[in-house]
């Protein structure tokens, strides 16, 4: 009996034995794997803070490209005004010399006509039949009807024929 008890005894140890080797095991896989994965962890939180520092970086960089895209916009607007401001002043001189010049041709085309009022009308006649026929019409244009009327008369009939047709489409207008 004494060596049943033995027996029972030392086969209840084997099979605790086993039993505690297999635990030993698990345990260690489980602490291997808990290794494995603290390292895995540890890598994955250095590449967060390396793409947090790259984000940063980035907005950064596109908040400095912002301002830079600011303040060349904000020059562009400026010389698109200089050039538009200089554009009206540069049409309100146009119009101004288009204005003097109106005076000047119509002060000039003024001291033409006192020239061919203070004519005879034959010698008037003469010059102007002489000359290019749309100056001639505007001559005539500008002297007062019974001038035109004297001076047509001494015309060549066919000369004066077509300055006044010339006359009266200019009057049209």
């Amino acid at each position: 009996m004494r060596y049943l008890f033995l027996v029972l005894l030392i086969t209840i140890n084997l099979f605790a034995i086993e039993k505690n080797d297999k635990l030993f095991e698990c345990t260690k896989v489980f602490e291997d794997r808990k290794n494995e994965l603290l390292v895995e962890l540890e890598r994955i939180d250095e590449q967060k803070q390396a793409l947090d520092a790259l984000k940063v970086a980035t907005e950064e960089l596109l908040k400095k490209k912002e301002n830079d895209l600011n303040v060349r916009e904000a020059k562009i607007d400026e010389k698109y005004d200089d050039v538009n401001k200089k554009e009206a002043s540069i049409k309100a001189m146009l119009e101004e010399n288009k204005k003097v010049l109106e005076t000047i041709k119509n002060t000039k085309m003024d001291k033409i006509s006192q020239t061919y009022s203070k004519m005879k009308p034959a010698a008037a006649a003469g010059v102007l039949a002489d000359m290019d026929e749309n100056i001639a019409v505007k001559i005539l244009a500008s002297l007062k009807p019974a001038i035109v009327g004297k001076i047509l008369t001494k015309m060549d009939p066919q000369k004066a024929s077509k300055l006044t047709i010339m006359l009266t489409k200019t009057e049209a207008q």
